[in-house]
């Protein structure tokens, strides 16, 4: 069998890609970062369907066995259709997300942060109103979150007073669970908790992901496991690998080896 293909319209979806390894040691998987036309979050739903089925058939010719759609706003507008097209499972990120937040609220009041798409999109507060319709749901868009992960500010006064200015008003929302609707948050755990405060638990929709992941591969076959180490992660990219790399590497925590840049029409 194939390995596991992962795309993300950058370099968020490593996060996604780090939880799965970590669950998973030895099963190959294939990373796309669509770095050329980063960022989804702020375009439209067409274009981003088309984005997300130009990654899924370039994954494809990579001959994988299953396809994580890592990016939350191409999970909320292109998931429903590529299940419909392609013959490998399809995962995303937003319902593993939106059933932990269910799963952890106590006070049926849960919160969201996401991109300008994500938020817009209502995907979050769409599946957790079917899994709980008396669930109360806010969500709101945190557009500098993406930059300062990427640029390493996951700590400090610079970070803090954007998550300041962000969720000050959760905090008067009555919310017990955040969900982190956005692959890049997770490096910002540490200031978005100390912002929300240790009453609401913060939900990584990334680890709630290769959860589910994980109990998919464990019902396929164990011949996805490789035996050839060089070869369980590779990383394709559409634009600019060396910064790829870079950033990359503050998302995993190592260095990510070879960058091979591919077309994506």
């Amino acid at each position: 069998m194939g390995a596991i293909g992962i795309f993300d319209s950058g370099v968020g979806g490593l996060t996604v890609l780090r939880s799965i390894a970590e669950r998973l040691p030895g099963v190959p998987m294939v990373y796309l970062g669509d770095t050329a036309r980063v960022p989804y979050g702020a375009k439209s739903r067409d274009t981003v369907i088309r984005y997300a089925r130009a990654c899924a058939e370039l994954l494809l010719e990579r001959d994988i066995s299953m396809l994580v759609v890592a990016c939350n706003t191409a999970s909320a507008f292109a998931l429903d259709i590529l299940r419909e097209e392609l013959d490998v499972p399809v995962l995303g990120v937003i319902e593993p997300g939106a059933r932990d937040a269910v799963a952890a609220t106590r006070n049926q009041c849960v919160g969201v942060i996401g991109t300008a798409g994500t938020v817009r999109s209502g995907a979050y507060q769409h599946i957790i109103r079917q899994l709980v319709p008396s669930m109360h749901v806010v969500a709101k868009a945190c557009p500098l979150f993406v930059p300062l992960a990427e640029e390493g500010w996951t700590e400090g006064p610079v970070p803090l007073a954007v998550a300041g200015e962000y969720l000050n008003d959760f905090r008067e929302s009555g919310i017990d669970t955040l969900v982190l609707g956005c692959t890049h948050y997770p490096l910002l755990r540490q200031v978005i908790g100390e912002t929300m405060g240790k009453d609401v638990a913060l939900v990584d929709s990334a680890d709630a992901t290769s959860r589910v992941v994980a109990e998919v591969v464990s019902s396929m076959a164990p011949s996805l496991v490789s035996q050839d180490a060089d070869r369980r992660l590779r990383f394709l990219v559409t634009d600019a690998p060396e910064a790829f790399a870079q950033v990359g590497r503050r998302f995993l925590g190592h260095d990510i080896g070879p960058v091979e840049w591919v077309d994506v029409v």
